[in-house]
This record gives structure tokens, sequence and C-alpha cells, in this order.
């Protein structure tokens, strides 16, 4: 895998908070050998403000992001995915569409940051805590030694990094 991108879908049922904050985590953390997707089951048709300006205050450029429907990753003509994480639990429960090449998929549980509730600064601070989770468990992904692991172990790994 080492040699070509690997693609990544990160699916939510809104796709509005943390699937677009993992999308633009890979996407800089995977240093050009990822590229990153999100999609929901039940797109909210806009991202979340919060979302968008934690992105920004941890210099991300948030030019470009959408909420969109998974039924475009599955469609002909879209890109080959490797990976396909869900992470919330309503995704993970709902019946995904049949994947073009049998990605590998694994649920990473994430509290969703769009139904905190409380004060501005709290609101803020439950996305903060939802890029602070995501981007440690991408960082450990990103860093396992995927030329060296079957595609069983591979997924032993990736299921591990969601129970964290």
């Amino acid at each position: 895998m080492s040699e070509k991108v690997v693609n990544i879908l990160f699916l939510c049922t809104g796709n509005s908070a943390r699937s677009i904050i993992a999308e633009a985590l890979i996407n800089r953390l995977g240093a050009g050998r990822f590229r990153g997707f999100s999609a929901g089951s039940h797109p909210k048709g806009a991202v979340h403000p919060l979302a968008l300006y934690e992105l920004q205050r941890n210099n991300h450029d948030v030019e470009g992001f959408r909420s969109k429907d998974w039924a475009e990753f599955a469609a002909p003509g879209a890109p080959h995915m490797d990976f396909v994480f869900t992470v919330c639990d309503n995704a993970a429960g709902e019946v995904c569409p049949a994947w073009p090449g049998q990605p590998m998929t694994a649920h990473w549980s994430m509290p969703d940051p769009a139904a905190a509730e409380g004060t501005e600064i709290e609101r803020k601070a439950a996305f903060a805590r939802t890029y602070r989770e995501l981007r440690n468990r991408i960082s450990i992904f990103l860093n396992l030694p995927f030329a060296t692991l079957d595609r069983l172990r591979l997924q032993e790994r990736v299921d591990d990094i969601g129970r964290s």
C-alpha cells in the first residue's frame, strides 16, 4: 500500500462535523500518501460552523468542504476506497452501500460534538475534544506498518484503534 495513495472514506450520519474533521486530518497528516473523503447517510447539507471554526483554529484550509451523501462514493466512477471508517454509532448501525473493491472497514465510535449543549465555550470545547481524539486515532493509524501486515492483521489493528 505504501506505493500508491490510500483512499479513506469517513462516514457519519449527518456529515457535518466528525467525518469532515477526520477528512481534513487524514489529508494533512497523511502527507500525500493518504487521501481522505467524508460522507453521510443523511447529510445535513452544510458543515457545522463549529467544525469549520475548529479546523480553522488548527490552520486547516476549509475551502471546499461540503456535506455529501455516501451514495456519491458507491456510484460508478467514484474513487476506489481502501478503507471505510464509521465515526458515529448511528452510521455504524445502518446498512451501508456495497463499496466497490471490498475496502477494509472499521468503526471508530466518537461522541457527536454537534449535540453538545451549554455555553458557546462548552460547545467549542466539544469540537476541540473531537479534533484531538480523531487526530490521535488517525496518527496511530498512519503509523501502522502497512507493508508488513497482511489483511487480517491490518484489520485487527484498525479495529483496535477504534477501541482506544
